[in-house]
């Protein structure tokens, strides 16, 4: 018995060590990374929204760990999926490592996104500034941040300086920096500063998007909508007398039935001498017998019988 158990035991091993060697692999590489910085985009802090993909030689699924600012406390959202644009939350795991939190977690898949909010944004009148910095936790071939202007900012400086600067469809700009490949560990900050008056968000800002292109309902649409009611209210009252007439037909059918059978019950039994005709008669005293009786129930005489 010991030795079946056992061998089950080093039978499991075997099965689950390509696995096991998966998750303790250190050596990630991420063929992408794209950082977004969004000062006062939601909240009055910094959103930081890291969206990569692991390099297609890394074997999955392996163990990821980001390190993230004490100050942040826990991540906004930790996220997997195959690309960038479709990922599914996933369970993570936080632990303090001095002015770290590590966040780590299990990519199953390449792409990996990962949100959390930096609180140490500073307020000094209209002037506001906020620092990001790059731990150099993994090598990336392809690493870009992009850094949006709060709306209502003015005087925005960004060190180090954008490559380029773009703007989207709600007029919000973007500038970006293009870091080319990045060897593991190695760190860079990123200094942000801007003038704004007000505390409006810029998510306040942004106009509400429907969740499916909204058409305007033609004339024939506008008449079913109206005639719907009365339709219903039709089929409505059609069912109400529909159902009354068929509850007083079936209760009228029923009472002809049972008068049926009461009268069928209220009729006199008809005698086997009534159904055999005139009937048999005794020739010795002329008392009247029974069409099956052979002799006179009365004198015992023989009946008879042509």
């Amino acid at each position: 018995m010991i030795r079946r158990i056992l061998l089950l035991g080093f039978l499991l091993i075997f099965i689950c060590l390509p696995t096991l060697s998966g998750l303790a692999q250190e050596s990630i590489t991420l063929s992408t990374m794209v950082i977004s910085l969004w000062p006062e985009f939601d909240r009055s802090s910094l959103l930081v929204i890291y969206k990569g993909q692991i390099a297609p030689e890394v074997s999955l699924p392996a163990e990821v760990v980001f390190r993230i600012p004490v100050q942040a406390v826990e991540p906004h959202a930790v996220a997997v999926g195959l690309d960038v644009d479709s990922v599914a939350d996933v369970a993570y795991d936080v632990q303090p490592a001095g002015e770290w939190l590590q966040v780590s977690f299990i990519a199953t898949t390449p792409a990996i996104r990962l949100e959390y909010y930096d609180p140490r944004l500073q307020k000094e009148g209209d002037q506001r500034t906020v620092s990001y910095l790059w731990p150099g936790d993994y090598a990336v071939d392809s690493f870009t941040l992009e850094v949006q202007h709060p709306v209502g900012s003015s005087d925005f400086t960004v060190t180090p300086s954008a490559g380029d600067q773009v703007q989207d469809i709600n007029d919000i700009v973007y500038d970006l920096i293009d870091k080319g490949s990045v060897p593991a560990g190695t760190t860079f900050p990123v200094d942000i500063s801007y003038q704004k008056e007000t505390d409006e968000l810029t998510s306040e800002t942004l106009p509400l998007q429907p969740s499916a292109p909204v058409t305007a309902p033609t004339s024939t649409q506008l008449k079913l909508d109206r005639a719907l009611p009365w339709i219903l209210g039709f089929m409505g009252v059609a069912l109400i007398v529909g159902g009354g007439l068929w509850y007083w037909q079936s209760g009228k059918q029923s009472s002809t039935e049972k008068s049926r059978r009461r009268r069928r019950s209220a009729r006199p039994k008809v005698s086997e001498e009534a159904a055999a005709g005139e009937g048999v008669y005794c020739q010795n005293c002329g008392k009247r017998a029974s069409a099956s009786d052979r002799f006179c129930r009365a004198c015992g005489s023989k009946l008879r019988i042509e």
